[in-house]
């Protein structure tokens, strides 16, 4: 029987001996995977598979100034025929909601980078398939939350002034108030632990990124789990 990992945290010490590092080791060690276009229900109030818009029926938010400018740049590059949605917008990065963060344009419903079924130059984020065609790793393209998800990190500064970190699955309340509302969310979704080996293995690239390579090789080795050759 399907089900999803308990939640049960190993710690880290950074190289840099002022950082902290807490893991959820039962997602980092569990068998999920993206299941877009194969068995997602998006987040919706109600699920909508046929949509194929899985987790980005909604603009991003960006992390600030620079990647809202870097991911503006890359949008230049793509050729129409592989960004179903480019010139549909004035800006496909902008300042949006009373906060004014910066956050991808939206188009019909979803992320403007989001192309739909059917689209001749393949459906799925441009930005993605950008990065593929260009041979490099789409975690260098795609906004930093998109290139994470499904997992998450928290930090904060612990009572003796260390930075802590907190990596683990992206939950409901992550979303915000819309979260409650959703029909579906995968890491709370058994069918979506079918994956062929564990996600710190398979999420290798997203991991690094956010780890550094010291951090990631040493969660391996705690987990007794071996990087992907």
């Amino acid at each position: 029987m399907l089900s999803t990992p308990a939640r049960r945290f190993v710690e880290l010490t950074d190289p840099d001996g002022r950082t902290r590092w807490r893991l959820d080791a039962g997602f980092l060690t569990s068998n999920w995977t993206c299941l877009w276009g194969r068995g997602c229900q998006g987040i919706h109030d109600e699920r909508r598979p046929e949509l194929a818009d899985g987790c980005c029926s909604s603009g991003v938010v960006l992390t600030g100034d620079d990647e809202a400018r870097n991911i503006a740049a890359l949008a230049d590059t793509i050729p129409s025929e592989r960004f179903q949605h480019k010139g549909s917008v004035t800006t496909v990065v902008g300042r949006h909601g009373p906060a004014g963060r910066w956050a991808t344009a939206v188009v019909d419903g979803a992320c403007v980078f989001l192309n739909r079924p059917g689209f001749a130059g393949g459906a799925g984020c441009a930005l993605h398939l950008a990065a593929v065609d260009e041979d490099d790793d789409p975690v260098h393209w795609k906004p930093q939350t998109c290139s994470r998800l499904p997992i998450r990190a928290e930090e904060r500064t612990s009572e003796d002034g260390a930075t802590e970190i907190t990596v683990r699955a992206w939950q409901r309340h992550d979303w915000g108030p819309g979260g409650a509302t959703m029909a579906w969310w995968c890491t709370e979704a058994p069918e979506a632990y079918v994956g062929d080996g564990p996600v710190v293995v398979r999420l290798e690239s997203e991991l690094r990124d956010l780890l550094g390579d010291a951090v990631y090789d040493a969660a391996c080795a705690h987990l007794q789990l071996g990087a992907r050759p």
